[in-house]
């Protein structure tokens, strides 16, 4: 079996596991995805300097993939490299005003292990099901208050490898959204949260799993939310209010629980989930005026 340059060099460096031709439905919340040419893990600060050196010199373009939950691939896959964090990336270190936490760091369990050391100002991001390092990217949020919040420094990296220092000053926040150097791969956040007393943290965070699970789909593969609230609405309402609820292209359905969620019935494809957002968008805009926005982003190639 011959083995192309990039792939042998890749794999020549230390901390860094290189796959080819890697199904990206496995890696996704969606379930729903075709190939990476190059599917690249990386282990390692020095791994992941040394990977990205490789691709900007070699001209490969790069796809960051966090959990992959707000990320919608196309059924005939990315041209280039996916890059996933692993290793020290899903590490914390945690002090007396919050918490240093690598970028491949989940959400959920962030919230959890923030809730059991009695440090508030996480509870609202209980249930995202995205890394630590997605959701300041998209600076995510829920109930009221979003990562903006809590971050106050960000480390990464640059295309071509080189450290980044961000302090608090130099992060642009808006909605759903972390504007950053280009091209910068987020390797760690720093955080500053509350000290209280467990059971005061707990208990609000029990409050937002129960609104959780009274509002959200569960059982089947989902995303939500798709899309954006537009100023002075929400997206779920507006999409409600067209009757979408239920309404479905293939295997792909709009929640009949909460109308800013699509579901994975079973076998759904790529194609079908965008299409069913188009309907939507068409849908919602012919009664109310509105152009939805997508939370949800689309990496791949798509048919015209």
């Amino acid at each position: 079996m011959t083995t192309d340059p990039l792939t042998t060099e890749l794999s020549g460096i230390a901390g860094v596991a290189v796959r080819v031709r890697e199904p990206l439905s496995r890696h996704t919340s969606f379930k729903v995805g075709g190939p990476a040419d190059y599917f690249v893990e990386a282990h390692t600060s020095r791994g992941l300097s040394a990977c990205l050196r490789a691709l900007e010199g070699r001209g490969v373009p790069v796809l960051l993939l966090g959990n992959g939950s707000n990320l919608l691939v196309s059924d005939q896959g990315v041209r280039g490299a996916v890059l996933r964090l692993r290793g020290e990336f899903r590490k914390v270190r945690w002090h007396d005003s919050g918490a240093e936490v690598g970028a491949a760091y989940a959400v959920s369990r962030l919230v959890r292990e923030a809730v059991r050391r009695g440090r508030g100002g996480l509870e609202f991001a209980e249930g995202i099901p995205g890394s630590v390092g997605g959701s300041l990217v998209m600076n995510a949020g829920a109930y009221g208050s979003e990562m903006e919040r809590v971050v106050n420094r960000v480390d990464a990296m640059t295309a071509a490898g080189e450290a980044l220092a961000l302090g608090r000053e130099e992060l642009r926040f808006s909605y759903r959204e972390t504007r950053l150097p280009r091209d910068a791969v987020v390797t760690r956040v720093g955080m500053v949260l509350t000290p209280e007393t467990a059971e005061v943290v707990d208990a609000r965070m029990r409050a937002i799993m129960a609104r959780r699970r009274e509002s959200q789909p569960s059982g089947h593969p989902n995303f939500g939310s798709v899309f954006r609230n537009p100023p002075g609405d929400h997206a779920g309402r507006l999409i409600e209010a067209s009757g979408l609820k239920g309404l479905r292209v293939g295997s792909a359905e709009v929640s009949r629980r909460h109308a800013n969620f699509i579901v994975n019935r079973g076998g759904a494809r790529a194609q079908d989930v965008r299409r069913l957002i188009e309907q939507v968008c068409s849908e919602v805009e012919s009664r109310f005026s509105v152009r939805l926005q997508t939370e949800v982003r689309f990496a791949g190639e798509w048919p015209q």
